[in-house]
């Protein structure tokens, strides 16, 4: 297709769904959605027109953000589980298939921290985390192969298809007490390189969003008691001594001395640089890692 006429088509699906949302009756797989980024990408895709497929270990939770979703007049449903479980990709798959018939975006947000100093991490906090933020987003892309690498005749529209891998500055810089983590983060960009290249073929834009400070459990004080449960054992999330912002939006150069835009970001705006990798407005935009840090 011509310059011209993918910027006719861009257009054209801009035109035709004014008012009702850039992702209109597209839909998206997002998980770890209970709080935080998903959560806030799960209310926004589904207010951009998407129908969402929620998805947390906890389903009640996971339900919780469906009933907010289809009482703001969005439609969504929930599919509980672990990311790391191996039924999962299978699982929400078939629910997803089931309910939409089809699929045009995997958002893989689901994951914590585990962090422990290089010379103290035992094995088991470098497996789970490595299973969570690595093996899993493959396992779940691997599955959806079927349903995303969709071939189409020449000079055919193709549909807005997408997967944005949530990623972290822990990724591409490394970062204290997270040798696991930032090992992790730093996987996710080759594996979404390498999807970039293999799928692009076939319309699949892949994409890599790596967060800064963004105002979410996994960065509130660890001694606010936040945790999550694993294989029968309790994580403690967050930042030891984290101080949370009073005023959120605030700036404040002396508290975010190394945040250009001297404040935290929030969890909103985070989902919506995950909703902008996956709209039509980055239909070009493939195998890219955007840095979303307040310019730090």
């Amino acid at each position: 297709m011509s310059s011209s006429g993918r910027l006719q088509q861009i257009a054209n699906h801009l035109s035709n769904n004014y008012g009702r949302g850039l992702l209109n009756g597209e839909v998206a797989i997002i998980t770890g959605t209970f709080s935080g980024i998903g959560r806030s990408a799960a209310l926004l895709f589904a207010k951009e027109g998407a129908k969402v497929v929620v998805s947390d270990l906890d389903e009640k939770k996971a339900q919780a953000v469906v009933d907010e979703i289809k009482a703001a007049g969005g439609d969504a449903i929930a599919v509980g589980g672990d990311v790391g479980a191996d039924d999962f990709p299978a699982k929400i798959l078939d629910a997803t298939i089931k309910r939409y018939g089809k699929l045009n975006h995997i958002i893989n947000n689901a994951g914590f921290t585990y962090d422990r100093m290089l010379h103290t991490m035992p094995d088991d906090a470098w497996d789970i985390i490595m299973k969570v933020h690595v093996r899993a987003p493959f396992r779940l892309i691997r599955a959806a192969a079927p349903f995303m690498r969709l071939k189409t005749e020449p000079g055919t529209p193709v549909e807005n298809r997408s997967i944005v891998n949530v990623s972290s500055t822990s990724g591409l810089h490394g970062n204290v007490g997270q040798v696991n983590y930032a090992a992790a983060k730093s996987a996710i960009t080759g594996f979404t390189k390498t999807i970039a290249k293999e799928w692009g073929a076939f319309g699949v834009r892949a994409n890599t969003v790596a967060f800064g400070f963004i105002l979410t459990r996994l960065t509130a004080a660890k001694e606010d008691g936040a945790a999550i449960e694993i294989g029968g054992k309790k994580v403690a999330l967050g930042i030891p001594g984290a101080k949370t912002p009073t005023t959120t939006g605030a700036a404040d150069v002396k508290a975010y001395p190394l945040i250009p835009l001297a404040r935290p970001g929030t969890a909103d705006e985070a989902a919506a640089a995950v909703l902008f990798l996956a709209s039509p407005l980055a239909s070009y935009v493939s195998g890219h890692t955007l840095e979303v840090t307040g310019g730090r």
